[in-house]
C-alpha cells in the first residue's frame, strides 16, 4: 500500500498530516520573524524550557491524579513563562543575555528530567514529546491546533507592521513611539506558542529545524517579509508531506524524518544560491 492510497483510509494518518499542515502555517508565519530578527538561540532556549512543563503535568497526573494539566498545556504554560523571561533578560541585562540564556535553557532542561525521574510508568509518552509522533494526535488535538493559529494569525495581521519596524530596527521603531519592550514580549509569546504548535509534528529535540530552516530558505527568493511568510509556509507544507510519505514508506519516525529533510534541503539550497 502507498502513502497516499493508505491516506485515504487511514483516518490517524489523515489526522497527522492535517495537523502537519496547521504547524506548518505558525511556523513560516512566526519562523520568518525569528530568521530576521536573529534570536534562533533564544527560541532554541524556549524550546527546550518547555521540558519543565511536560515533566511536571506527567508528575502531576501520575502521582498525584490530577489531570487538568495536560502534557501540551505543561509545555504551553512553561514556553510562554520562560519567553517572558527571556525578553525581560534582553532588555535588562543585554551584556550577559547568552550566558543567562544559556542558564535558563540548562535549569528548564534539569527541572523536567527530576520530575521525570520522580515519574513511575512508562516514558513512551515524554519520548513522543521529545522526538516527535505525530501519530499521537487526536481531533481534540487539531482543534487546539487550528484555535491556536488562528490567535497567531489574528495577532500578527493587527501587528505586523509594528513587528516589522521592531525586527529591522528597534530604534527606529522607538522614535516612532511605539512600545518596542511590549512588541519583544509579545513576539516572543508568538514564538512561545508556535513552538508548543511544533513539538506536536517534531518533538523538543528537532523543533528549531521546523521552526528555522523553512523560513531561512524561503529568504533566499525575497526580501519582502510578507512574501518570505509566504513561501516559508509552503515550504514546510512541502517538508511535512514529503517527510510523512518518505517515514510511511520507510517505516521511519516521522518528526526525524520532516527534520532531516528539512536540513538537506537546506543545504542543497544554500550550495545552489550562494553559488549564483
Amino acid at each position: 500500500m502507498t502513502f497516499f492510497t493508505a491516506l485515504m483510509s487511514n483516518s490517524i494518518l489523515m489526522a497527522s498530516l492535517i495537523a502537519a499542515f496547521l504547524a506548518s502555517i505558525a511556523s513560516g508565519v512566526i519562523g520568518s520573524y525569528v530568521v530576521v530578527k536573529r534570536i534562533v538561540f533564544i527560541s532554541g532556549s524556549i524550546a527546550h524550557s518547555v521540558l519543565s512543563g511536560i515533566g511536571l503535568s506527567l508528575y502531576l497526573e501520575r502521582v498525584h491524579d490530577i489531570h487538568w494539566l495536560t502534557p501540551l498545556g505543561g509545555a504551553l504554560v512553561a514556553a510562554v513563562l520562560s519567553a517572558l523571561l527571556m525578553g525581560y533578560i534582553h532588555i535588562n541585562y543585554k551584556e550577559r543575555e547568552d550566558s543567562l540564556i544559556a542558564a535558563i535553557w540548562s535549569v528548564g532542561m534539569a527541572v523536567g528530567v527530576l520530575f521525570i525521574a520522580q515519574t513511575p510508568g512508562s516514558n513512551v509518552e515524554l519520548s513522543n514529546y521529545l522526538v516527535g509522533n505525530i501519530l499521537w494526535v487526536t481531533p481534540h488535538d487539531l482543534k487546539i491546533l487550528a484555535l491556536l493559529d488562528i490567535i497567531l494569525i489574528l495577532t500578527v495581521l493587527k501587528f505586523h507592521k509594528q513587528f516589522l519596524i521592531l525586527c529591522f530596527d528597534e530604534d527606529q521603531a522607538r522614535l516612532q513611539g511605539l512600545n518596542v519592550n511590549a512588541l519583544y514580549f509579545l513576539l516572543l509569546t508568538l514564538i512561545a506558542i508556535t513552538i508548543v504548535l511544533l513539538i506536536q509534528i517534531v518533538g523538543v529535540i528537532l523543533v528549531m529545524t521546523i521552526l528555522t530552516i523553512p523560513a531561512a530558505i524561503a529568504n533566499f527568493f525575497t526580501n519582502r517579509l510578507s512574501h518570505m511568510m509566504a513561501i516559508a509556509c509552503v515550504i514546510a507544507s512541502a517538508f511535512c508531506l514529503i517527510g510523512n510519505a518518505v517515514a510511511f514508506e520507510l517505516d521511519w519516525p516521522i518528526g526525524a524524518t520532516i527534520a532531516l529533510i528539512s536540513g538537506l534541503a537546506y543545504l542543497v539550497s544554500l550550495v545552489t544560491f550562494r553559488t549564483v
